[in-house]
């Protein structure tokens, strides 16, 4: 189940699906992290950055990284929303592989994640940090 999420503006990137698209999604999230007096962003930007990978190597089209707030909690979502049809899955741990790791990680560090599929077409994967 997705979080309860309400924000009357949410910070809101769109990224062209490119090699640079994880940094600036970092980078993007280090922002307003910091603006909002969030002074421990390290598992939010491995977080966005895994996410936004994700959707490089699976999706379609532009990426958008939205930062709603889970108003059940009080704590930032990272929300990655992609053109793609298919659905994240966490790979089983293999020491040998070398990718299929993110979401495995993505899994660890957020207090919860999941993806639902968006209106107009693809899915938002999220998580919350």
């Amino acid at each position: 189940m997705s979080p309860r999420v309400v924000a009357p503006e949410v910070p809101t990137t769109v990224l062209p699906p490119t090699r640079r698209a994880p940094a600036a999604a970092r980078a993007f999230v280090a922002e307003h992290f910091r603006r909002w007096g969030i002074g421990d962003v390290a598992d939010a930007l491995v977080i966005v950055s895994e996410l936004v990978t994700n959707s490089l190597q699976h999706g379609h089209g532009q990426i958008v990284v939205r930062l709603p707030w889970d108003e059940s909690d009080g704590r930032p979502v990272i929300e990655v929303w992609d053109d793609g049809a298919g659905q994240p899955v966490v790979q089983p741990e293999d020491h040998g592989a070398e990718s299929g790791r993110g979401l495995l990680m993505v899994s660890l560090l957020a207090t919860a994640w999941g993806t639902r599929p968006l209106l107009e077409n693809g899915k938002a994967t999220w998580a919350k940090c």
